[in-house]
């Protein structure tokens, strides 16, 4: 079948999009393991962020890659950097007052906000297929999660609320930022980043030399370096994909972390959890195939 324009863009940004979503998966599982070893969540987005700034710089020097933004992508670049420093600083302060799952939950209702509000900030018309599909998302998400519904504190429940916010915010901005180079979306944002995640870490006193991240070597590696190519697959999906499509694809993170933990870490995964897994996998597919039956061209 010949490929209408655009088409074959589509389908990279959608894989990428649920490849960034795979890496953001391993990343949890392995900031678990750095956890249980002294290196904490703050402590990690720290030098996460920090060697991301460091890769970037090194690309800019050797390829000599422009870090110029166009005037009309400035702003929408400020509000990239600074709602993707609040949804890590959210989410992660949420759990202070919530269960770790309860958080998940609540913060996973961004794909759901990113369609409802895709047509009001966009123009694009409104899907009900796709909101259909993201709410089935949603509910497998809170399958898969489980939440404990005990000791909801309504503290933690503004910041999970918050982080959502936040995350939908985040993918409209990177999708308006079409002209300006990757290097110079990946450097301006993170150096926004780094401020707002150095102030958390001194705040909650967990600063530790780069030497401690030998406490678990492997367990860092793999939680900075799936951070790293998450955000640079994410960036990269926001301009090939409509928000809502890359929203909705997100929601296999969730699914990617719960099934590499049953592997790596030995947990059991319950009927219902693979329920809520099969759940999320059928809406991604059927939001997949819809976007190709609408983009397919018309019989003469």
């Amino acid at each position: 079948m010949t490929l209408v324009p655009g088409e074959a863009a589509q389908r990279r940004g959608m894989l990428l999009a649920l490849a960034a979503a795979g890496a953001y998966g391993t990343n949890i599982v392995s900031a678990q393991i750095a956890g249980q070893a002294g290196l904490n969540g703050p402590l990690l987005v720290f030098y996460r962020v920090f060697i991301m700034l460091a890769l970037v710089g090194v690309a800019v020097a050797i390829w000599r890659t422009s870090l110029a933004v166009p005037r009309a992508e400035r702003r929408a670049l400020l509000l990239f950097g600074i709602t993707s420093a609040l949804v890590g600083s959210a989410y992660l302060s949420s759990v202070a007052f919530l269960p770790v799952t309860v958080a998940a939950v609540v913060f996973f209702t961004y794909p759901v906000l990113i369609v409802l509000a895709e047509p009001l900030v966009t123009g694009s018309r409104f899907r009900p297929e796709r909101l259909a599909a993201a709410c089935v998302a949603f509910v497998g998400v809170a399958m898969v999660v489980g939440p404990d519904m005990h000791g909801l504190d309504p503290r933690g429940l503004l910041l999970a609320l918050a982080a959502s916010l936040c995350a939908a915010t985040q993918f409209f901005a990177g999708a308006a930022l079409p002209s300006t180079p990757l290097a110079a979306r990946l450097f301006w944002s993170h150096l926004l980043i780094l401020p707002v995640t150095a102030a958390i870490l001194s705040l909650t006193g967990g600063f530790l030399p780069p030497g401690a991240l030998a406490l678990a070597p492997i367990a860092a590696v793999v939680t900075i370096g799936g951070y790293l190519l998450g955000f640079l697959l994410q960036v990269i999906a926001l301009t090939r994909i409509s928000p809502g499509a890359a929203g909705l694809a997100f929601c296999a993170e969730p699914v990617c972390a719960v099934l590499i933990a049953a592997v790596v870490l030995g947990e059991r995964l319950g009927p219902l959890q693979y329920a809520g897994c099969a759940l999320v996998v059928a809406a991604l597919v059927t939001n997949v195939t819809l976007e190709h039956m609408r983009r397919s061209p018309a019989p003469a």
